[in-house]
């Protein structure tokens, strides 16, 4: 109304939207400063008020806690700091909320007998899926465990996805499978075997291998994409040096013979590596190489070329 320079604690509540109740709080909280009082002892609000009551309104929407408006009330460098706090918050539980609902579509979308199992792969995880365990199943398979460390952290990254923001079913699906891969007891025999680097003797040099092998695997990955067969070359050459340069031997025809018959499936780590390609496989596309395939790849190449082996212990 013209010339109305105060407004009761019932004008400035409706003006806004709210309840008296609202509005008595947060004057009690200090938020809404009153002009005075009236000759019978009620609240009066200023003008100024409504916009003041507004903005804390949407503060409020956004869930921050009362203090925290305060402090954006009174200080106008305050919000900025606020919100990218409260982000930094809601973005694990944002993530959570994604990976529940990826796990509840995925057992709304099996056939009833497959429930129980994906459940027990769901609740063995967690949500979202905690990946430390598969980092350290790649650690203790390494060997030694004292790889430099770049080394070592270089082949964790890649053996270990990183749980996607925005995660599927297939997701959900996936990551339990490797929680299962990497925590199975190993049956009797190639499973429980150690890794081919621990059947070498005294003097093998890991950190030379897996240096290797990472740029064997890098040559391999052009034939692999194209889907060509295992075949030699210089992808296989350098696969073959690997082995050589760490074990302090010399690439040669009997070098290779030998080598077959210490490099064998590893039924465990293909099924892991066969999970990973889907996982960074998009739908429809041809399965995405991985260190594992291209491991494959090129033992199938060695034992096509080496013309079988003949020895278990390399010299």
């Amino acid at each position: 109304m013209a010339g109305v320079t105060s407004w009761s604690i019932g004008e400035l509540a409706a003006r806004a939207g709210v309840t008296v109740k609202t509005v008595r709080f947060y004057s009690d909280q200090g938020l809404l400063p009153e002009t005075g009082r009236s000759s019978g002892g009620h609240r009066r609000y200023g003008p100024e008020a409504l916009g003041r009551l507004r903005m804390i309104r949407s503060l409020r929407t956004l869930d921050l806690p009362v203090p925290d408006v305060g402090r954006a009330l009174e200080r106008d460098d305050a919000l900025e700091g606020l919100v990218a706090d409260r982000l930094r918050e809601l973005r694990p539980q944002l993530a959570a909320l994604r990976w529940r609902e990826a796990a509840l579509q995925l057992l709304a979308d099996c056939p009833p007998e497959e429930r129980a199992r994906r459940l027990d792969l769901i609740g063995a995880m967690g949500l979202p899926p905690d990946t430390d365990l598969l980092a350290r199943f790649w650690r203790r398979w390494l060997f030694p465990a004292r790889l430099p460390g770049p080394l070592l952290s270089g082949i964790v990254d890649t053996a270990v996805p990183p749980p996607p923001q925005d995660p599927t079913p297939a997701h959900v699906l996936a990551f339990g499978r490797l929680r299962a891969i990497v925590t199975a007891p190993c049956p009797p025999g190639l499973l429980d075997r150690p890794p081919a680097p621990k059947r070498f003797t005294d003097g093998f040099r890991p950190a030379v291998l897996y240096a290797g092998l990472k740029e064997a695997y890098d040559l391999a990955d052009p034939a692999l994409r194209a889907g060509r067969a295992p075949a030699g070359g210089e992808a296989l050459d350098r696969f073959v040096a690997a082995w050589a340069e760490a074990g302090g031997a010399r690439d040669s025809a009997a070098f290779r013979r030998r080598l077959t018959g210490v490099l064998a499936d590893e039924p465990r780590l293909d099924h892991y590596w066969d999970v990973v390609s889907e996982l960074a496989t998009p739908t429809g596309a041809a399965p995405e190489p991985t260190p594992g395939s291209a491991e494959a790849w090129l033992r199938e190449a060695l034992t096509g070329t080496a013309g079988g082996a003949e020895a278990n212990v390399l010299v």
